[in-house]
């Protein structure tokens, strides 16, 4: 999987409303964005990654319905972190 960062914190800095804008815009790309602001392109996977991906996420699904220890969610999933 190929990623780009894109560094424009001089020139611009995003909301969080206005990321979550761009993403919403733009669909069919995954965007990640980190505490310094950079946001980063992700390439999409292909269906061998995609089928790899399901079968992880399915045993921690399993995982966590047994443990009860927290919450499972996609990569791509929308969510911000405390700071």
């Amino acid at each position: 999987m190929t990623a780009i960062t894109i560094k424009f914190n001089n020139i611009l800095r995003l909301t969080d409303d206005q990321f979550y804008q761009l993403c919403r815009d733009n669909p069919e790309i995954k965007f990640e964005r980190n505490i310094r602001g950079e946001i980063t392109i992700m390439s999409p996977t292909g269906g061998e990654i995609g089928k790899q991906n399901a079968s992880i996420i399915a045993d921690f699904v399993i995982w966590n319905r047994q443990t009860k220890l927290g919450i499972v969610i996609r990569l791509f999933d929308l969510f911000q972190t405390s700071q």
